[in-house]
């Protein structure tokens, strides 16, 4: 009479029985095994078998809300605007100080008054030039993100609005002058930076018309 153990690999077993079924376990038959790789003496589950073509991403892997584009919007680059501009400002006002208070002082030792003027002067420059260029940031990002509103659409045109109520609103203390000025100095410059965005889609049109 043969052992139960003995017929644990017969074909027609199941390969339920043997040392598994003793301690509890279970353990696969051949047929059950076949096709799947082992490692060692360990079967490999067959659910960590996957495809690496299922791996490769050819998609974001961030998930948009419903109806947003893949673009920041105004309102999210207002915030990055208004506090480079002030980075900005400060970093061109404090070398600005630097310079004028060595200008200056050039005629004194290098003594602690000396000092304490040149620290101040740094600090008044870095202040004023932080504020000015912060405050046409947010003036800037307010009308840019009030027209985009009010148009319902984001293009170029809101852009060179923008630019332009921003120059004519801080140049407004100037009278009609200072307000026909600082709107051509804002048209100018928002018109640049539309310019400078769009060069790539520019040089691509005028590239693939001289193909015809």
């Amino acid at each position: 009479r043969s052992s139960p153990y003995m017929d644990s690999n017969a074909p027609g077993s199941g390969g339920k029985g043997g040392l598994g079924s003793l301690f509890g376990g279970s353990e696969y038959s051949n047929t059950e095994l076949a096709g799947v790789p082992l490692t060692g003496m360990s079967p490999l589950s067959p659910y960590l078998n996957v495809d690496p073509r299922y791996l490769v991403q050819d998609t974001d892997e961030f998930i948009l809300p419903t109806g947003a584009g893949k673009t920041r919007g105004r309102f999210e680059l207002a915030f990055f605007t208004i506090g480079g501009s002030c980075i900005t400002g400060a970093a061109f006002g404090t070398v600005n100080g630097l310079r004028m208070g060595l200008k200056e002082t050039r005629e004194m030792g290098w003594t602690k008054p000396r000092n304490v003027q040149i620290l101040n002067m740094v600090t008044r420059q870095g202040a004023s030039w932080a504020n000015t260029l912060g405050s046409v940031a947010l003036l800037y990002s307010i009308f840019g993100v009030a027209i985009e509103k009010a148009r319902g659409a984001e293009d170029d045109i809101n852009t060179l609005a923008a630019g332009t109520l921003t120059g004519m609103l801080f140049k407004s203390s100037g009278g009609l002058k200072g307000v026909a000025r600082g709107g051509l100095v804002g048209l100018a410059m928002s018109g640049a930076y539309a310019l400078y965005s769009n060069w790539d889609h520019i040089r691509g049109g005028s590239s693939s018309s001289n193909l015809y």
